[in-house]
């Protein structure tokens, strides 16, 4: 049985700010679980939660991973960008051209995230999350769709993207060449069912071309893993 996305847990140097931050925008509610940090629960179809955990590491590079919101209008583009500006985002450039349609802003911790301009045909039946846009290989857009059993929805030109057979956001990777690595601010935390075995869950992803990163699970409850990209996630308890 496979595992299923649980959250996408992000480091926070403030993890109340970043809570207010994207609770504001997203519409989210925090959650009253009592894990080492603040959880936001998802208020549509996206079917994970969001999860800030306390970190003194500072960013210093490009998160190889990010959030990609949709747009209805042109106005509601404009509404989704003022509102992450009140609420204490930036904008930031990260490369793009004047002729870009989509605006990429920054959290108040440098998080970068982008709102996608409308009559985007690949995100047109996704929720406001449109996508979690990550860099990454061919093959790890491949290990993905296996390790959480959601089929490939595009492969093409090494670009990769999977999506739930529930509907919510896609993933994509955009192929070679890779960012630099510095840190690991959001991860995946993957959940075996409430009747599974973290163990075999473990067993399933090395299999699959995971690596474990720490041995055990006794002192946090979850398993540390890197992806054949290097980019590490946790395997948690079943729930």
């Amino acid at each position: 049985m496979t595992s299923h996305l649980h959250a996408l847990s992000i480091d926070a140097n403030d993890p109340p700010l970043l809570a207010r931050f994207w609770a504001g925008l997203l519409g989210w509610e925090v959650s009253d679980e009592t894990d080492d940090g603040i959880v936001l629960l998802p208020a549509d179809d996206t079917g994970f939660r969001i999860r800030f955990l306390p970190s003194r590491a500072k960013k210093t590079v490009q998160n190889p991973l990010h959030f990609d919101l949709t747009s209805t209008s042109l106005d509601d583009q404009r509404e989704v960008v003022a509102r992450a500006l009140a609420l204490g985002g930036r904008h930031i450039d990260v490369g793009q051209s004047p002729e870009d349609e989509h605006v990429v802003l920054a959290d108040p911790e440098g998080n970068e995230f982008c709102v996608i301009e409308p009559g985007n045909n690949f995100l047109a039946d996704c929720g406001f999350i449109g996508a979690l846009a990550c860099d990454g290989s061919q093959a790890v857009g491949y290990f993905w769709s296996k390790a959480l059993g959601w089929p490939l929805v595009w492969d093409q030109d090494q670009e990769t993207a999977i999506r739930s057979p529930h509907g919510g956001p896609k993933v994509t990777w955009g192929g070679p060449p890779l960012m630099p690595r510095d840190g690991h601010r959001l991860r995946f935390d993957l959940a075996p069912p409430a009747h599974g075995d973290q163990r075999a869950e473990v067993d399933r992803l090395v299999e699959l071309g995971a690596t474990r990163v720490d041995p055990a699970a006794a002192e946090t409850g979850w398993v540390t893993m890197a992806d054949p990209d290097g980019n590490e996630f946790r395997v948690l308890t079943p729930r």
